[in-house]
């Protein structure tokens, strides 16, 4: 192949191919949320690992350093690479054309590729009628990979266009009718977004317009939530950060022996700046609709939000709020690897035939994860406030207050084998507090429990909680996760209590 050097910046756009892959939360009070976290990290870590295409263009850049004539001057045009079958450059005109296989490679991180590219040194500007594939790996931006059409880019002042394209921008797969590219972010017109890396994506949303900026986040505007060909949601503006997984737009729909078949949704709907109004509904075949609203307000660190409706636990014990109210503020303290939180909500709750003026005060402090080799060691304390005031129940005015604090250790054996062991305390417990929510019967407990994963596709999980107050068992979970194309199958029986959970959910978004 002819090669050529030239002082200039080409485009490119860049991806990581990572595999979408669906991640479930366990509802469970026995620490099997251990495992959830190992995942995600797994997860994560694959999402970050390099492709062979961008690995290669990591040696291909340090290759061409090399045997670069003389050394890079800060502040200069960045130098280019053209490799193609047949090159020719007119020095007077700037003008050159190259085709057959194609490729143009920046040293700061891009790559350009087609079988025919023309263009102008002295203007800037390349341009390829046809196809063409660009990859962007430029340090603290987001990773993205594209294959289009029409493609002009004026490469001194890092702008173009590409027409109708998909591809991949970190974990997002992407399409658009057209591309806009900026020094400083790209823009998508009429696209889609989705995790599920299927032809036919099992949901994605489109946007009129989407913003892909270096600060790994992605703006979009008028979108709509699809699952298949079908739309379940629409909202003016959304924002999401690459990397980070965000609310899931789309339903679950389950099975419990408690509630029999249900389907679970969230909307947001966006109000004025910093607040939103959030709706909840649980549609069960055994106790029809249960819903809840809440308008909230979010800046930073601060929260607050006025709730109303139903909301349920870990056990499927429900309380209805008519109304309360919750105001939280946390924060990382100062470089240490701890963090607080303090909250509080007041209002009247109702639990069967139980209605209360209900007070709750807490401040919590937590250690970021300690990393010991394959050992993990989480650590939490805390100081909560619980009053309330019912008057259609005998002694229904109660007041518990009392340190809490978790510890929880774990271990990563291999890919397939990891386990936990743990302990809690709490002050509160449903046998000196009014309401059963969101409690065990008990204050001292032990947790422990293993995954081991079967086949890449299938998990099993076994997680045990242990009464230290009365020195017995009392429960134990056992869980199969079993991961589908762009989805999770999840089932969950109850040993003690004789409870089967099934339920079914898209991949985290």
């Amino acid at each position: 192949m002819n090669k050529f050097w030239s002082v200039v910046p080409i485009v490119a756009t860049l991806l990581a191919t990572s595999t979408a892959e669906a991640v479930y939360e366990a509802k469970s009070d026995t620490g099997t949320g251990f495992f959830d976290y190992i995942e995600n990290r797994r997860r994560e870590a694959r999402e970050n690992q390099l492709t062979e295409e961008q690995q290669k263009l990591l040696d291909d850049i340090a290759e061409a350093k090399e045997r670069l004539p003389h050394e890079q001057v800060p502040g200069a045009p960045i130098p280019a690479v053209f490799e193609g079958d047949d090159l020719v450059y007119y020095s007077g005109s700037g003008e050159f054309i190259a085709t057959g296989k194609v490729d143009i490679i920046q040293l700061d991180g891009y790559r350009f590729q087609s079988d025919e590219a023309h263009g102008n040194i002295k203007e800037q500007v390349v341009r390829v009628d046809d196809k063409a594939h660009v990859l962007q790996l430029t340090q603290g931006a987001p990773r993205v990979t594209l294959d289009g059409y029409k493609t002009v880019y004026n490469y001194g002042t890092k702008t173009g266009t590409m027409g109708e394209a998909s591809g991949k921008a970190g974990e997002y797969y992407l399409t658009g009718k057209r591309f806009e590219f900026y020094p400083d972010h790209i823009v998508v017109y009429n696209g889609t977004q989705t995790k599920c890396g299927a032809k036919s994506p099992d949901y994605h949303l489109s946007a009129e317009r989407m913003e892909i900026w270096p600060e790994q986040i992605i703006r979009m505007y008028n979108v709509k939530f699809w699952i298949k060909n079908r739309v379940v949601g629409t909202k003016a503006y959304e924002e999401s950060t690459f990397g980070e997984r965000g609310e899931n737009y789309f339903p679950r729909v389950g099975y419990n022996s408690d509630n029999g078949v249900y389907v679970r949704d969230n909307f947001e709907i966006p109000l004025i700046p910093h607040f939103n109004l959030n709706i909840g509904a649980h549609i069960e075949s055994k106790k029809g609709i249960r819903s809840n609203a809440e308008l909230v307000y979010s800046n930073r660190d601060f929260g607050a939000a006025v709730r109303y409706g139903f909301y349920d636990d870990n056990d499927a014990r429900w309380i209805q709020k008519e109304p309360s109210f919750y105001m939280g503020y946390g924060k990382r303290i100062g470089t240490l690897p701890v963090s607080y939180h303090l909250q509080g909500e007041i209002g009247h709750w109702r639990q069967d035939s139980i209605s209360s003026t209900h007070q709750e005060y807490e401040l919590n402090l937590s250690h970021d994860p300690i990393f010991m080799g394959r050992y993990l060691l989480f650590l939490s304390t805390g100081y909560k406030i619980t009053k309330d005031s019912a008057k259609n129940v005998p002694n229904g005015s109660t007041t518990v207050r009392g340190m809490n604090y978790n510890f929880l250790v774990g271990r990563e054996f291999n890919e397939r084998l990891a386990a936990y062991a743990g302990f809690s305390y709490n002050k509160n417990n449903s046998t000196n507090s009014l309401f059963d929510f969101d409690n065990d019967d008990y204050s001292k407990k032990l947790q422990a429990g293993i995954s081991y994963a079967i086949t890449p596709k299938d998990r099993v999980v076994v997680g045990v909680k242990w009464d230290a107050d009365n020195h017995k068992l009392d429960d134990v979970d056992y869980y199969w996760y079993h991961d589908l194309h762009c989805s999770q199958a999840v089932l969950r029986w109850r040993g003690k209590r004789k409870k089967l959970e099934v339920h079914w959910e898209f991949v985290p978004w």
